[in-house]
């Protein structure tokens, strides 16, 4: 009950907590590149901890603006110019506040905590994101015990929010929030796109704009495949993306159920083939409320059964092992890892007589296809082999959102 007691002997206990999972799609995966990134002075308020989900593409223009300002940052990289972007203009508005207590006559010690209480990190965001290009969702905590939230103006990066009373806490993902603090889907928020939240360290929340917010524009690679399928937003588009598969699904197969096995290609897929089967059953259904109205002839009781019986074959042919995901894999361990992720089961398709459809969320490298999928279930001797994707076609580097350029 002794919360003094608590924070002064007990790690991890405060009012502020910043945590971040390295899960890098940009750059390599090593402690130098975890979050959170600290700029450490002796003043209190200068102190700056940042932690995010963004990639700016406009990071040589910004390191030149940081040589104009007299700084020679020790590496190119958008988290180090971000943070030493905000840092400057921190040092900036704790100046600018210590100069305006000096001449009121203030005493350093006095100052000190004038400054923390009117530290303004609305106009510190405005001032440091006027010329950043890209995607991103960045948390910060300032050393006296201020915090914020901010979202790019065209909301390309995720970013959610919850408080209460008690807490305020937000995150990338809206599950997260549900989970650990057990409350309703209508209880989180979305941080509006070119906003911050802004928490101060005697508990005030706001909602303020930094930057003019843009057409919408967010990341479809996250919600496609990054978001986690728990969301109940994310659950409805991915299904309703295996839904729309359907038509062009049948067709390929030329209608035929009876010599066709449906499966997916685990784990995000799942979602997406649930939608694809969907849209199969609502065939079937038409398919044989259709024959049942419109069928001249009486049917046989053989016809009957087998129209009644009429339902996709779905089976799970490739299982994958839960523990590995290669999408995030550096290149060069890619390959070795694919070979080793996924297994089938056998003795389900019948040899050289049953077409197989296997769903995937998304085909970006094509790695874990030809290595892996094609040559396990081309084991099983289908008659056919189609791989259809939930995604659109993806073309192009995502410069803003997940980086797929490799």
């Amino acid at each position: 009950q002794d919360t003094e007691w608590l924070k002064n002997n007990v790690s991890f206990i405060g009012e502020v907590l910043l945590g971040h999972l390295r899960y890098g799609t940009h750059g390599k995966n090593s402690i130098e590149n975890c979050h959170p990134f600290l700029r450490q002075n002796n003043w209190m308020t200068r102190n700056l901890v940042i932690a995010g989900n963004f990639n700016m593409t406009n990071v040589d223009e910004l390191l030149e603006q940081l040589y104009e300002l007299g700084q020679h940052p020790k590496e190119k990289a958008d988290t180090v110019t971000v943070l030493e972007k905000i840092g400057h203009f921190l040092d900036d508005e704790n100046q600018d506040l210590f100069d305006q207590y000096k001449k009121e006559g203030h005493d350093n010690v006095a100052i000190t905590h004038k400054i923390s209480d009117n530290l303004d990190i609305a106009n510190i965001l405005r001032r440091s994101a006027k010329t950043w290009d890209g995607g991103y969702s960045i948390c910060g905590m300032v050393g006296n015990g201020d915090s914020f939230i901010m979202r790019d103006p065209a909301g390309i990066r995720p970013a959610y929010y919850y408080y209460d009373d008690e807490i305020v806490v937000a995150a990338s993902e809206r599950p997260a929030l549900q989970t650990a603090f057990n409350i309703q889907f209508k209880d989180v928020k979305e941080i509006d796109p070119g906003h911050a939240l802004i928490i101060k360290k005697n508990g005030e929340v706001s909602m303020e704009q930094f930057r003019e917010p843009t057409e919408r524009l967010s990341c479809s690679f996250e919600r496609i495949y990054f978001s986690k399928g728990s969301d109940v937003e994310i659950y409805r588009e991915r299904k309703q993306l295996g839904r729309l598969l359907c038509n062009q699904v049948l067709n390929a197969v030329g209608h035929d159920l009876k010599n066709t096995v449906f499966s997916f290609i685990p784990n995000t897929a799942e979602v997406a083939f649930f939608g694809m089967v969907d849209g199969v059953q609502q065939y079937v259904r038409n398919h044989q409320k259709d024959t049942l109205l419109h069928r001249k002839e009486q049917l046989s009781d053989t016809e009957l059964d087998e129209l009644l019986s009429m339902a996709p074959r779905v089976e799970k042919l490739a299982v994958k092992d839960v523990k590995l995901r290669t999408f995030i894999t550096q290149d060069a361990d890619r390959g070795e890892m694919v070979a080793h992720v996924y297994d089938t089961t056998y003795g389900i398709i019948n040899n050289h007589q049953d077409t197989l459809v296997a769903l995937d969320d998304s085909i970006v490298r094509g790695t874990t296809l030809k290595q892996s999928i094609i040559k396990i279930v081309d084991r099983l001797h289908p008659k056919k082999i189609i791989i259809v994707s939930s995604a659109p076609q993806i073309r192009y580097p995502d410069c803003y959102g997940i980086d797929m350029s490799r």
